[in-house]
């Protein structure tokens, strides 16, 4: 289970967590988190492949 904290960022047609641990996260989101773009977030999810997350849940930070 991944819980983590960071800034949300549009990469191309893909969105990543740039993390406040440092590195980043690539996420399969089931939604377009539009509201959340550039803005501070917490992420809920699953690793599924090395630096990839199956989001459940993401909200403002």
């Amino acid at each position: 289970m991944i819980d983590e904290t960071g800034m949300l960022l549009r990469d191309g047609a893909a969105f990543v967590l740039q993390r406040d641990r440092g590195g980043r996260y690539v996420l399969e989101l089931a939604r377009v988190p539009v509201d959340h773009v550039q803005k501070r977030v917490r992420i809920r999810g699953m690793l599924c492949s090395d630096g990839r997350v199956a989001v459940d849940g993401i909200s403002g930070a």
